[in-house]
């Protein structure tokens, strides 16, 4: 089973290569991953039946108890084989339901294998928290699929729509099972389940989480009042109606329920909320779809409705009722996925679903209005389906259960039900097959047929013709779903039920049958009183609008009171909001305990008069560049007081991250005003004063206050044994991030990662493609490799005509296009002989940091600045040259080294970032050791590298091509 779970998890990547090569038949492969699995299925039916579940288990996460746990019991081996046999034959459906066509048709094959692999898994999966993660991998999966036609504004919304519900549902579904967990003290299923119901305030937390559970469970399932996106779900292609829509997603809410209510079915919320939401789900859903002219939409609303008797039938909680919602759920697979199916084919070849536009198609496609009659009998309940044996199940029963309230009442419910069952059974087949009448009566013409391939008609068949055999077959179906049903308490006075075609002239058939001929009669009313055509006033769909709605303009009131556009007073918030917070912390305090020295270096008594000078400074001046020079001298004192305190890889780090910082300031103050408040003045010097005072001192009294805060040892102490014995390195500073703290680093990651992106995404307007590097590759060899001039155009610099033969080489290609007052000679040369050491210098850093001050970071930067010092010298086209790849590269390949690094322990039983080390005597280098978190650390020295470069191609080499397009149209720029 977890073999097979790999498998849908791998064969859907290899499907978008397979379908731009030999188009829509890439489906018959598809289907070869559910088709092994479905017989897989069969094949343990024996054990399955003898109670011995096969079971399968993976330790995944030990840490919190996570298994990649598998069971097969017979709720499982059931829905086992609706999601694989189901899914195999839409795959199969699917191929000549895309034929011909290729556009975004490979990623839909992919996310359908997918999606069928995630239901395998939650129907299988003994783990709580994995069925979980499962649970939102379909939501999200599903909104893919329901999204398709993404140029259409109703498919992006009808997948928004569905992702909203089942996701806000499956995030308190989460709540729930976390509760779950924490109560039985363990994430299997089977030791919940079997465990007892606690008592007292563990009992009241447990209806707490079973209330959510259910919630996320009626959202997947479509009930009241998360039904709505159901029918809204239809935008979608017919393949994923027919199995998402009717045999697997929206059966997973159901198989939620299905699953807990042998356990908690007894306990106080549980049958309140199902019984009630459920009939009302049955009879509105049966009541829109008479409303509907659309056969898809007449389908969707009847689903909702049979969700709605599937969640009152299964989760009843006794024996036989839980028999009867077993083989419903069988029922409903076949025959409602079949009709799906059918509607595809008619829309397919007709190009409508519109009642009203179809006449006549019973009689040119009679095998495909056999089958469809077939499928509409099984779901109302005729004779000799699996609908009929189901319903009669169903009945009988709820009958059993006497007069009493929880019996009666779901009874009439479904009773009432079934006859509009009927009621748009009969309308589906006369608005897809019957001959229609005009407005005098007479005969409307026929549509006309073109006959569709005889393999698109096999799954719709194959499905139709399963209901009747499964209803012929109604006693072994009984033997294969009895298993579930024994894990049910006995129906009260009542006898084990057992599914058979032919009960005998007993109260349930009479039932059943007048339920039909109710729907029959409403029918006829319907048609002749126009019912259907009346507007509703207002729609559960009306209600999610307006919803929608009322969260938007909420949104946009808060955005335009909040964002004023001014940092001034978006600091001030911040300040004064850190102000009030801390000020309340350190003022609640019953005492503080404060540890302080005077200094531990004198370097520090030197120092710090020196930051405090340039602080007071910078607050007086009035020149950008001359604020921003005094700002760094407050890094740089701290360069210094790391450098004393035995911290030299902080101390290089931080004279590193000076630089480029001053480096990336001054790009930007090119652009901007060179004296302060040129344009917008600085207001309100007192308050600004006054909030600096305050967060001044606040911080202040909480550095104090922190440093005799702590009561017991610090964990640091340890990180010189740690780092060696669990990093296998020397540098504490350096196994720290990449080890020890390896999660805090790659969350640092993602945040220089996101930094890069948006200051690219400010600054490019269009894209933010290497330009740059593509024209100096382009140009020819002559051009870059020999000392004749090159002059400027839109296109980048072009080699202009000189003497031949000459074969000096330039030092650097892009100065020569620098404009001569900004062009120096002298430095061109300099960084053209020191740009590979430098490199050279960063990747020794990279390397030695295990052990030595240096490391990713460091490295990093090292390399940034050689890429800066090229940018200086030689502007935007040397920058090019220097480093002819996208940024974005770098960083996606930095941050995917560290990914891989976090995931591949995992599949050697081990922690996320787990490191091992080699080490070897080898005679001329001696003895070598190379420690797998250096993988980790050369992630980081790209990702730093990629931001750098992302930096200057924005703020400078952007900045710049944006200068000369102005300075070429007459603008003066700076």
């Amino acid at each position: 089973m977890l073999l097979l779970l790999a498998a849908f998890a791998v064969v859907p990547l290899t499907l978008p290569w397979m379908v731009a090569r030999i188009g829509s038949r890439a489906f018959f492969v598809a289907a070869i991953v559910p088709i092994v699995a479905f017989v897989h299925a069969a094949i343990q039916a024996p054990a399955v039946f003898a109670g011995d579940s096969p079971t399968e288990s993976f330790s995944w996460i030990p840490a919190l108890g996570v298994d990649l746990s598998m069971k097969m019991d017979t709720l499982g081996w059931v829905m086992t084989l609706i999601v694989t046999g189901v899914g195999a034959l839409v795959m199969l459906y699917c191929r000549w339901y895309f034929d011909g066509k290729k556009a975004g048709v490979g990623l839909f094959s992919a996310v359908l294998l997918a999606f069928a692999g995630a239901m395998y898994g939650l129907v299988l999966t003994d783990d709580l928290i994995v069925l979980v993660m499962l649970w939102e991998v379909t939501s999200v999966l599903s909104y893919l699929l329901i999204g398709f036609y993404h140029a259409r504004g109703a498919s992006r919304r009808a997948a928004l729509q569905a992702l909203l519900v089942t996701t806000l549902g499956g995030l308190v579904m989460f709540v729930g099972a976390v509760m779950l967990v924490v109560l039985y003290g363990t994430t299997s299923l089977t030791t919940i389940l079997a465990a007892p119901l606690p008592a007292g305030d563990a009992g009241v937390l447990l209806n707490v989480a079973i209330v959510l559970m259910l919630v996320g469970a009626l959202s997947k399932s479509a009930i009241f009042p998360f039904h709505f996106w159901l029918p809204g779900a239809m935008a979608a292609p017919t393949p994923v109606s027919a199995y998402l829509h009717a045999a697997a997603m929206v059966k997973a809410g159901i198989y939620l329920i299905a699953r807990l209510a042998p356990a908690f079915a007894d306990s106080d919320p549980w049958r309140p909320i199902i019984i009630t939401l459920g009939i009302f789900t049955m009879l509105l859903g049966g009541l829109q779809a008479l409303r509907e002219s659309d056969l898809k939409r007449i389908l969707a609303f009847g689903t909702v409705s049979q969700l709605g008797m599937l969640t009152v039938v299964l989760g009843y909680g006794e024996r036989n009722s839980a028999l009867a919602g077993l083989a419903l759920l069988v029922g409903h697979a076949l025959f409602k996925s079949s009709l799906f199916l059918v509607v595809g084919v008619i829309d397919r070849q007709l190009s409508t679903r519109d009642i009203g536009e179809l006449s006549g198609v019973g009689r040119q496609a009679p095998t495909l209005a056999v089958f469809s009659i077939i499928a509409i009998a099984s779901m109302v309940g005729v004779a000799p389906t699996v609908g009929f044996v189901a319903k009669e199940a169903a009945l009988t029963s709820l009958l059993e259960g006497g007069a009493t309230p929880e019996a009666l009442v779901p009874l009439i419910g479904i009773v009432l039900g079934s006859a509009l069952t009927a009621a748009y059974g009969i309308r589906f087949v006369w608005g897809a097959f019957w001959t229609k009448k005009d407005a005098a009566g007479a005969p409307r013409p026929v549509t006309e047929w073109p006959d569709p391939p005889l393999g698109f008609l096999a799954a719709p068949v194959v499905l139709s013709g399963l209901t009747v055999v499964a209803g012929v077959a109604s006693p072994l179906l009984d033997v294969a779903l009895s298993g579930y049903a024994d894990t049910m308490p006995e129906d009260v006075g009542g006898k084990p039920y057992h599914l058979a075609l032919w009960h005998g002239f007993e109260p349930a058939l009479f039932l059943s049958l007048g339920s039909i001929a109710a729907g029959a009669l409403l029918f006829w009313l319907v048609q002749r009183t126009q019912w259907h055509s009346r507007i509703l006033p207002f729609t559960a769909a009306d209600a999610y609008n307006l919803v929608l709605r009322v969260i938007a303009r909420a949104a946009v009131w808060t955005t335009t009171f909040t964002q004023r556009g001014s940092l001034p007073v978006y600091v001030g918030t911040i300040f004064v909001v850190f102000v009030a917070a801390e000020g309340t912390a350190l003022l609640a305090s019953p005492q503080w305990r404060i540890d302080l020295d005077p200094w531990q270096t004198p370097m520090q008594v030197v120092v710090a008069p020196i930051m405090i000078i340039a602080g007071l400074v910078a607050v007086r001046a009035r020149k950008r560049y001359t604020g921003v020079v005094l700002v760094s001298v407050t890094g740089l004192g701290m360069v210094l007081l790391f450098a004393t305190s035995g911290a030299p890889d902080l101390a290089l780090t931080q004279i590193l991250i000076e630089t480029v910082t001053l480096v990336a300031f001054a790009l930007v103050l090119r652009r901007i005003p060179a004296r302060l408040g040129e344009h917008n003045a600085s207001v309100l010097p007192l308050v600004r004063a006054v909030i600096a005072v305050a967060v001044g001192a606040t911080m202040a009294m909480v550095a104090m206050v922190a440093t005799g805060a702590r009561v017991a040892d610090p964990i640091s102490d340890r990180f010189p044994e740690l780092a060696y014995e669990i990093g296998h390195g020397k540098n504490v500073v350096n196994v720290a991030l990449v080890d020890l703290r390896g999660w805090d680093t790659m969350g640092e990651l993602s945040v220089l990662i996101l930094a890069a992106t948006g200051v690219a995404s400010l600054v490019f307007v269009t894209h933010r493609s290497d330009l740059l590097s593509r024209t100096i590759a382009s140009l020819p060899t002559s051009a870059t490799r020999t000392r004749r001039p090159l002059i400027e155009t839109v296109d980048g610099p072009q080699p202009r005509a000189s003497a031949p033969g000459s074969t000096r080489q330039a030092w650097l290609v892009g100065g020569q296009r620098m404009r001569p007052e900004n062009r120096s000679l002298i430095l061109e040369v300099i960084v053209r002989i020191l740009f590979h050491t430098i490199i050279v210098v960063s990747i020794y850093l990279l390397f030695a940091g295990h052990n030595l001050p240096g490391g990713g970071f460091a490295g990093g930067l090292v390399a940034g600045m050689a890429l800066v010092m090229r940018y200086v010298a030689g502007g935007r086209y040397e920058l090019g040259a220097a480093a002819p790849t996208d940024a974005g590269r770098l960083l996606g390949a930095g941050m995917s080294l560290a990914v891989a690094c976090a995931v591949v322990p995992l599949f050697f039983g081990e922690a996320p970032l787990t490191s091992t080390f080699w080490e070897a005597n080898i005679p001329v280098l001696g003895h070598v050791e190379f420690v797998t978190s250096t993988l980790f650390d050369v992630g980081v020295y790209l990702v730093v590298v990629g931001l750098v470069l992302d930096v200057l191609r924005s703020l400078g080499g952007e900045v710049d091509r944006q200068a000369q397009e102005l300075r070429e149209r007459g603008v003066s720029v700076p």
